[in-house]
């Protein structure tokens, strides 16, 4: 019997967990086996953390536990220092601490992006990334925080710093996040008497002259319509020069203090690329044949946000697929095929996909979409916009989950509490024992 080839995935994200869920599938039993690697044990469908971060959807319902659902694949939680194809090895960190070697002879590279910064003084300290379920949660508890923090100040100045927000960055992430988030808090506020919505300061910024550029020009400008209908203030061709100490300065001369900066201008392929002997571009992104196989090697595979892919349904030849769950999910299916293929040595598939447009929320009940180019507005596009997602939501486990989240807050509306202590959970034991505690560090951007 033939020794089982040894599949290494690099990244549990939507890339990786959606390879390894086809590839238990498809594999006989002793065909293979599968390593996937990744820094935590769960993969976090994106699209949905505004709506958790809001309050809509709980968040353990939009992350799928990796032990439960990958049961023929080997879980490693750690974080992937160095890859060595021409060693064909995988250097880890382990979650407990362990530097271990995991050879392979079937490579798959998805371990996605991380937050695009800039050299803004300030931000390392000041800024909140919006990239993870967990910064997903420490944002809604931090927001609900404020207002209660300004419900109790007699301080004008305070209060006014306390209950201003801002959101840097206008694609799909900075203005979803905003318009969930500004909803939340506009609800919120009718169960404060000293606190009414006009009290609460929205301000998003974005560098360049429109929004969300994914929707298209018109779309973006009705997105901008509709956030300032909702109170939120829209500055656009404009940079954050400085953020130290919550004190804002923009590049259009305005400088005010806010204590919640959300940080979403962009993303950047994984750092870990650069300690491997993959090729890469000019941006750090794995270059990639249309098959998803790495230019000039064999065996090796990559897709997601952190790959350079041919766009073969573009005449330009040098068009690249986007950095979209829409893609992520279509190019996991091709890739493992491709896989097996590989295995089997028969030939590879090439992606081709056309991009079948764009939806986003601007809150509840608000949303724009484009899709194959029909323009959709309001309630439509927002109903779009929740089918489309919960349906590319892997299992039905969670599927179910999130309808019965968006039914329950629909019935009874939203939860609006803040868990502050989850963020020092020691910090009021150690004060009636006479201890000392460190707070925990809190989730900037990265």
């Amino acid at each position: 019997m033939a020794q089982a080839q040894r599949i290494v995935i690099v990244g549990g994200g939507t890339v990786g967990m959606n390879t390894a869920l086809r590839l238990q599938k498809k594999l006989r039993r002793g065909r293979a086996d599968i390593t996937v690697i990744d820094p935590q044990s769960h993969m976090t469908y994106q699209p949905f953390l505004p709506e958790a971060s809001a309050g809509s959807i709980e968040p353990r319902h939009v992350v799928v536990p990796l032990h439960k659902v990958l049961r023929g694949c080997t879980v490693l939680t750690g974080r992937v220092t160095s890859i060595s194809d021409a060693q064909k090895v995988v250097s880890v960190e382990t979650a407990a601490g362990e530097s271990v070697s995991v050879p392979y002879d079937v490579l798959v590279v998805s371990p996605g992006s991380v937050a695009r910064t800039l050299p803004v003084p300030g931000l390392p300290e000041q800024g909140i990334a919006f990239k993870t379920v967990g910064e997903a949660i420490y944002l809604r508890n931090h927001v609900l925080s404020r207002l209660d923090a300004a419900s109790t100040t007699t301080d004008e100045d305070e209060r006014r710093r306390l209950l201003t927000f801002v959101v840097v960055g206008g694609g799909y992430a900075g203005v979803e996040a905003l318009a969930e988030l500004a909803d939340m808090a506009r609800y919120a506020t009718r169960y404060y008497q000293r606190i009414e919505a006009e009290d609460l300061r929205w301000v998003l910024v974005e560098a360049m002259d429109r929004i969300m550029p994914e929707v298209g020009p018109k779309m973006g400008v009705y997105t901008v319509g509709r956030l300032l209908d909702a109170g939120i203030e829209v500055l656009l061709e404009t940079r954050v020069e400085s953020m130290v100490g919550g004190h804002v300065v923009l590049s259009d001369g305005q400088e005010f203090d806010a204590d919640t900066i959300v940080w979403t201008a962009g993303v950047k392929p994984n750092p870990m690329l650069n300690a491997t002997d993959l090729p890469l571009g000019p941006r750090g992104h794995v270059e990639c044949e249309a098959t998803l196989a790495v230019e000039g090697l064999t065996g090796v595979f990559a897709a997601g946000d952190c790959a350079s892919i041919p766009d073969l349904s573009k005449e330009d030849a040098n068009a690249r697929t986007s950095p979209s769950a829409q893609h992520a999910v279509r190019q996991a299916k091709v890739l493992a095929d491709n896989v097996i293929a590989h295995l089997n040595g028969t030939s590879l598939k090439q992606y081709k996909h056309s991009y079948a447009g764009s939806v986003a929320s601007l809150g509840l009940y608000k949303g724009v979409a484009q899709v194959y180019g029909i323009k959709l507005k309001g309630f439509p596009a927002w109903f779009m916009h929740r089918t489309y997602h919960v349906s590319r939501m892997p299992t039905w486990n969670r599927r179910v989950r999130i309808l019965m989240d968006w039914t329950t807050a629909f019935l009874m509306g939203r939860e609006v509490v803040a868990l502050g202590e989850i963020h020092e959970p020691k910090a009021e034991f150690a004060r009636i024992s006479g201890g000392t505690v460190t707070p925990l560090p809190q989730k900037t951007a990265s």
